[in-house]
């Protein structure tokens, strides 16, 4: 302690805590296992920018697909099987992690199947018969993420103290960008100057390349967790118990209805949380298709856009972890979604005001690219204070059943922003003519979506957890 803080607690009145502790440990874990913990997440991220987002379903949709349009519609029809089975198995699985297994064993399986899948994409060619293989697994490898990351958000609850939660959680999330911007990187290089480097190109094996790129990133930083990962703690309420499935979804309907009667805090923020997350999901989402279609972005510039974005989510989410832990989560939540929604409505309402325009004062694309930047800033903040503030809100014994009820909670209400983009898109399109002018106004769908979520959640009164046994 520095002697400042010293006379500090002789003269003035102590400063009160962040206004949610939770139980957490007294006693932070090994660097070694934090930094193998933040790690995974600079490794996992690949799947969902360089495959899921940017390069890889691209490939499928328009160089396997015998159409663009047969290519997106096999693909959302295999994503939607992939989000049902996450809403399913999330809370199962994360249930069954409290109880019966080992967080690290289980995050290890997870992890290797996920690099399995992304190294199997390379034996999907160019060719319409293979689209089914290449969008299953993406899919899988969609799904297998998907509870990775319940079992991998549920080792925060170890591993940090109340006092480092939201500065270990903000360095996590922004690594996780910093991967996805590193693969990216190196992804394009291969798709772009593919034949440069020597590798064939008649096939497309640069294209499929990336598939080997992502599982090797992946599998990487992986290791550190699989070896010095935190393990989970032995009490009674960790024993071993059979799985049975409707046994535990039973348990995890009774979890809901406890929520309810004692806990109705915790359900507030999981429903509001869902809320809001769905609108920082379609930022990342849409952003790629906005750009192209209502700003006249080419493909080199949106992956230019889409690397500044992560790098400004990355700084954001990195440097406001700190105040989570000075001042709690739900005031980071507050300010970034608020910051977020400003952002978006000056695109919007400069779009509106100057689309018509001939020569704005400042050009369309510009507006939309620095107010992008500015709030891809906020979306990782908002992330990782959400994950924290579940954190600090729930007992060890429950955090990763927890979890798995904040994805399938997630996946409960993911049509929100899909369903008021295309709303506002149309209505865009009615007003403006044509499809290239009136596809801004679908940001307005993201917009309202964060509100939505924003008041949801202002009136929740989170409250302290009881001690750790």
């Amino acid at each position: 302690m520095t002697s400042d803080a010293q006379h500090g607690d002789d003269h003035q009145a102590p400063r009160p805590p962040a206004p949610v502790i939770g139980g957490l440990p007294e006693e932070a874990s090994p660097r070694r296992t934090v930094r193998s913990w933040i790690l995974w997440d600079l490794g996992s991220n690949a799947f969902n920018t360089t495959i899921l987002s940017f390069v890889y379903t691209v490939y499928l949709v328009d160089q396997v697909a015998a159409t663009p349009a047969e290519g997106q519609l096999v693909y959302s029809r295999a994503q939607l099987i992939a989000g049902i089975l996450v809403a399913l198995l999330a809370p199962l699985m994360g249930a069954w992690a409290d109880r019966v297994a080992n967080r690290r064993r289980l995050l290890t399986l997870t992890s290797l199947l996920a690099v399995v899948c992304m190294a199997a994409m390379y034996f999907v060619p160019p060719e319409p018969n293979y689209l089914i293989l290449g969008v299953t697994l993406v899919a899988v490898c969609s799904l297998i993420t998907e509870i990775a990351g319940v079992f991998y958000h549920g080792m925060l609850h170890q591993i940090s103290t109340a006092k480092t939660v939201g500065r270990i959680s903000g360095i996590g999330w922004a690594s996780g960008y910093v991967g996805g911007m590193l693969t990216l990187v190196i992804a394009v290089v291969f798709v772009q100057f593919g034949g440069q480097l020597g590798l064939p190109t008649d096939n497309l094996e640069n294209v499929r390349m990336v598939g080997f790129i992502c599982a090797g990133w992946m599998l990487l930083f992986s290791l550190p967790i699989m070896f010095w990962g935190p393990t989970t703690v032995r009490s009674e309420a960790l024993e071993r118990k059979p799985l049975r499935l409707l046994g535990t979804y039973r348990d995890i309907g009774r979890t809901i209805a406890g929520l309810w009667r004692s806990d109705r805090p915790r359900l507030h923020f999981l429903i509001a949380a869902a809320i809001y997350r769905d609108g920082l999901s379609a930022v990342f989402a849409f952003a790629g298709v906005i750009a192209s279609a209502s700003y006249g972005m080419d493909q080199t510039q949106i992956i230019m856009f889409a690397i500044g974005a992560n790098i400004a989510a990355a700084l954001g989410a990195f440097l406001l972890g700190g105040l989570d832990d000075r001042f709690g989560p739900k005031p980071v939540i507050v300010g970034a979604l608020a910051a977020i929604i400003v952002f978006g409505a000056i695109i919007v309402g400069y779009t509106v005001t100057m689309v018509e325009v001939e020569e704005p004062p400042i050009p369309l694309t510009w507006v939309f690219v620095m107010c992008g930047l500015g709030l891809s800033s906020f979306v990782g903040a908002a992330q990782s204070a959400s994950r924290t503030l579940l954190t600090r809100m729930t007992p060890a014994k429950d955090i990763n059943e927890m979890f798995g009820l904040y994805a399938t909670v997630g996946r409960g209400v993911s049509f929100i922003s899909p369903a008021l983009i295309a709303a506002f898109t149309s209505l865009g399109i009615a007003v403006y003519g044509t499809e290239s002018r009136g596809q801004f106004l679908g940001m307005l769908g993201i917009v309202l979506t964060l509100v939505l979520g924003l008041l949801a959640f202002l009136p929740l009164k989170a409250r302290d957890t009881p001690p750790a046994p």
